[in-house]
């Protein structure tokens, strides 16, 4: 009888720790539920913000600033680029239709009412057609090489942006580990707690600076793509169209 008393006792003491284990095991995993939620919940802006805040509002403030610029002139440049883009085939076919049947005046109407480089092209041409067709390839080749500047324009401010953007978090994240050494010189022991600001300032500097290459160097790829598409119409035209003054003085 003592013996099955004794057991009695244990067993019931075994029940209630196992009770208690899970009862604390699962007020830990509704825990860690719960600050899994409260995460997900913020949302990427709101990490991206916090994230940026504790990088700190020097060198986070111009990297901003550097992605801020950059992508209004990369907006700036693939607007003006789309409104240059002309359908060259089309073009082509109005402009020696018109030139057929109403000589060059028509033929520069149509140029005039049509936007885009290679329509200014076909203009200058035409423009200088009553001179000779040397003069007309001269004034073709001339503006050409304006209109070419006119694309360019503004894509080396993009480039420096790309360039100086990582540069700017390179810089930051030296500066966040001397400040981290410096500390641990003036103390005198290493503890991880002391110099862990200093440590996640600069890695937030250098992965803030890397982002903002990237996208800078998505649109900056996009625009010297469709610059050279741009350039490539505008030369093919201007054969095109020598070809045509000729065929029309004959």
């Amino acid at each position: 009888m003592a013996g099955l008393f004794v057991l009695s006792t244990n067993t019931v003491s075994a029940k209630a720790i196992a009770s208690n284990l899970s009862s604390t095991f699962a007020a830990a995993a509704v825990m860690l539920q719960d600050e899994a939620a409260e995460e997900a919940s913020k949302g990427f802006t709101q990490v991206l913000k916090e994230q940026f805040i504790q990088g700190g509002a020097g060198f986070m403030g111009i990297v901003l600033l550097c992605l801020i610029l950059g992508l209004a002139v990369a907006i700036e440049r693939i607007i003006y680029l789309n409104m240059a883009s002309t359908n060259t085939g089309k073009l082509k076919q109005q402009v020696e239709d018109a030139l057929a049947s109403g000589g060059v005046e028509a033929a520069k109407e149509v140029c005039r009412n049509t936007r885009g480089p290679v329509a200014s092209i076909y203009y200058q041409g035409l423009d200088r057609a009553g001179e000779s067709v040397e003069s007309a390839e001269k004034a073709v080749v001339a503006y050409g090489g304006v209109q070419m500047g006119q694309l360019e324009k503004n894509v080396s401010w993009l480039s420096l942006f790309i360039a100086i953007a990582p540069m700017l978090g390179f810089m930051g994240t030296v500066i966040g580990m001397i400040q981290a050494f410096q500390k641990i010189s003036a103390v005198g022991n290493l503890s991880a707690s002391l110099i862990a600001g200093d440590i996640q300032v600069a890695l937030l500097t250098t992965v803030f600076g890397l982002i903002t290459a990237i996208i800078l160097q998505i649109f900056y790829n996009y625009i010297v793509a469709k610059i050279d598409q741009i350039v490539n119409d505008m030369e093919d035209s201007s054969i095109t169209l020598i070809d045509m003054l000729v065929d029309h003085k004959k």
